[in-house]
């Protein structure tokens, strides 16, 4: 086969692939989670010393998001050394936010919820009258603030178990 011939074939060649990937269907692109609910939570996002109310460090943690922003991975380190990590999406048909919280120990919590005034406010289900419930709300500074209440009356009555001040480490 002759120079000539051969470069005749291969623009023949090139000339057919355009024509093809001109009527080709676009490439698809991850749908990821486009919604605005569904990044309602990302306020929460970094690196995280924390601190308790009277400036005592409570530990570090840090909040990623995952899966092409469609959820939230929390991995947490106590300053007393208890570790643990969560799980954070928003669940479109029930039009809620769910959380599925576990340490070190064992613990597990799962928790649910909306963002509502400003507030991301999480609560247990199914744990008799006991219940747990978290709320995390952004301040103008770029701090937030985690405060965890736990009842033993079905929601009557409230304590304060933990009331931590997140701050960006950079």
């Amino acid at each position: 086969m002759t120079v000539a011939r051969r470069m005749l074939l291969l623009v023949a060649l090139l000339a057919t692939i355009a024509v093809f990937a001109k009527d080709a269907p676009p490439a698809q692109k991850a749908p990821g989670c486009p919604a605005a609910e569904s990044h309602q939570f990302d306020f929460w996002v970094g690196d995280w010393n924390v601190t308790l109310p009277d400036g005592t460090a409570a530990g570090h943690n840090r909040i990623e998001a995952i899966l092409d922003g469609c959820a939230l991975a929390e991995h947490w380190q106590g300053a007393k050394g208890l570790r643990g990590a969560s799980y954070n999406a928003y669940d479109a048909p029930a039009k809620l936010w769910r959380q599925f919280w576990v340490d070190a120990q064992g613990n597990v919590l799962g928790l649910e919820g909306r963002f509502a005034d400003g507030r991301m406010v999480l609560q247990s289900t199914s744990r008799g009258k006991h219940v747990d419930r978290i709320t995390w709300a952004p301040n103008a500074d770029g701090s937030v603030r985690q405060l965890w209440e736990t009842s033993e009356d079905s929601g009557a009555t409230w304590v304060s178990a933990f009331d931590g001040l997140y701050r960006k480490t950079h």
